[in-house]
């Protein structure tokens, strides 16, 4: 059903324009956090490593691995927004 039909007319058409601005606009917002949150756990991983050697290898490769999983997360839940905004 493409935007703009007849079946996106009145009150149809107004819900289907507020959530899809809604549902992009979350979506986004937790885009950019889970890719702040991504560097910053991969800068710190990385700082942890630099900072001790081998000794503290493993801790960094764990703080980076969770920044990376927070930014995999967020990014996953803001596609699921932003499709839902679009009423898939």
């Amino acid at each position: 059903m493409a935007f703009g039909s007849e079946d996106d007319k009145g009150a149809t058409g107004a819900a289907k324009f507020v959530t899809s601005t809604v549902g992009n606009t979350v979506g986004g917002l937790g885009k950019t956090v889970g890719g702040v949150v991504g560097a910053g756990g991969r800068g710190l991983g990385q700082t942890v490593t630099a900072a001790t050697g081998s000794a503290g290898k493993p801790v960094g490769e764990a703080i980076e691995s969770l920044g990376n999983g927070a930014e995999n997360g967020a990014n996953n839940v803001s596609k699921g927004v932003e499709d839902a905004g679009k009423w898939k």
